[in-house]
This record gives structure tokens, sequence and C-alpha cells, in this order.
């Protein structure tokens, strides 16, 4: 007959055995959320071969694609508590590998070579000096802010691209609308992350959501979009930009009283001693 303590012992067997088939489970749910992510890679691959094929809207659809991807990823992270899980991968170091080879590598192998920018040398280095501001905004420990903003523009040159191509633009307008979004990059303006930045999100959330399917709509009438889709998409980023720029301002005035109210108190402190 087995005694108190066998029983004891089988039962700590069933447990650690349950614990352990839970733990697995998890593990595999993280590994398959950076294989999500791990996806865009893929993608940025084939946005290259498309490019050089002169194939736009496959670009252009990939552009969405992984724009899907990067929207979602973030949720499916938090909700797999991946850096609990698997400590040993850097989800947000991969992130930004992902973004940086589909957000702006891609759209610049796009634009430069179907035209839109020019042939040679001159092309290349618009599109060198945008890449070089990208990667400055990637590597900045600062990117993102505490609350959830991104500082300077966000290296979004996969929605630019995109307009390049919807409105027809040509090289001179590519090239300057390119290098001053690249010195935007420096600019300490903070742009809204949209499924994270508090301010706004529900509003920002909806409005991005039928961006996406203006975008959506942008492509599948190419080349013949009807104007009134591409000036709906047009008005997300006017709203966008007006948000962001409004809400840089209201903070930084924010700061700037705490600071001062800061002062004060340790004045006034420092008086009654």
């Amino acid at each position: 007959m087995p005694s108190a303590s066998d029983a004891s012992i089988v039962a700590g067997m069933t447990a650690t055995g349950a614990g352990s088939k839970h733990a697995l489970r998890e593990r595999i749910l993280a590994a398959g959320v950076h294989l999500f992510t791990a996806s865009g890679v893929l993608l940025a691959l084939a946005m290259v071969h498309f490019s050089y094929r002169q194939d736009v809207r496959t670009v252009l659809w990939l552009f969405l694609a992984a724009m899907f991807i990067d929207g979602v990823d973030g949720f499916l992270a938090r909700g797999a508590r991946v850096k609990t899980v698997l400590p040993t991968i850097d989800g947000a170091l991969l992130d930004n590998i992902v973004d940086f080879i589909t957000y702006a590598f891609a759209p610049m192998v796009l634009l430069w070579s179907t035209g839109y920018l020019p042939d040679g040398i001159a092309g290349g280095a618009v599109a060198g000096a945008v890449l070089l501001a990208s990667a400055y905004q990637f590597c900045r420990t600062d990117a993102k802010t505490d609350d959830h903003f991104f500082r300077g523009f966000p290296s979004y040159w996969n929605i630019v691209a995109f307009y390049a191509v919807v409105l027809g633009l040509g090289q001179v307008a590519t090239v300057v609308l390119l290098l001053a979004l690249a010195v935007a990059s420096f600019v300490p303006i903070d742009y809204l992350y949209p499924s994270r930045t508090r301010q706004l999100w529900r509003t920002t959330m909806i409005l991005t959501a039928l961006w996406f399917v203006g975008y959506a709509a942008a492509v599948a009438t190419m080349p013949d979009t009807p104007a009134w889709i591409i000036a709906a998409t047009l008005l997300y980023v006017v709203y966008y930009t007006v948000a962001s720029v409004v809400l840089t301002i209201r903070r930084r005035r924010g700061a700037a009283v705490g600071a001062r109210s800061g002062a004060t108190s340790r004045a006034a402190d420092g008086a009654t001693r």
C-alpha cells in the first residue's frame, strides 16, 4: 500500500509535468510571435525582387502586409509575454531590423529602380541620405519617448513611396519630399505612435484603420485611382501631422511649467531654512 510520502511525490511529479507542458506551450507561442515578426524580412526580399521587375502594385501590397505585421505584433508580443518567456531573444531589436528593411530600405529600392529618383549617383545619393537619416533614427535611445511618441520623423518611407506612386510625383518633387523628411528626422517633434500613444488613442486608431482601407482601395484601383480616395487618405496624414505638432507644443509647455514650479519650490524651501 503506497504511503502518504509516495502520494505526495506522485502529486509533485504530476504538477511538475503539467507545469512543464504549460511552459512549453508558452515558449512555442512566444517563438511563433517572434517568427511572425521575422516574416517581415521575407516580405522585404519580395519587395526588392518585384521592384526590379517594375511590379509596383505588388510592392505596394507587400508594404501593406508589412505594416499589418508591424501593427499587430506588438499586441501579440505583450500578450504572449515574450520578454519573460524567451528572455534570450530581443524582440525589440528584431522589430527594428525588420522595420528598417521594410520601412526604409525597400521603399528606396522601389523609388530608385522605378524612376521616381534620378538614375545613377544622384538617385543613389538621395536614397543614401534617407537611409542614413533612418539609421540615425533607429539607433537613437530616445527614438521612442517614455509616454510612447516617436521623436523626429518616424521613418514612414513606405508611406512616402506610396504617395509618390499614387500621386505620380516627378523626380524633382520626390527628391524634395524625401530630403525634407530626412531633415525632419532630426527635428525634435514628437509624433504619435498610433497603437500606443494614450492621447487621442481612440480617434487615432479609428482613423488609422480607415487609412488602411483607403490605402488598399487606392492600390486596388491603380493606375486610375479616384482622386477622392487619395484625398481621403491624405486627410489622415494632415490629422496625424497636426495632432503630433499640437501635442508636442502642449507637452513642451507642460514640461516648462513643471520645471518653473519645481525651481520656485526649491527656492522657497531654501529661503525658509
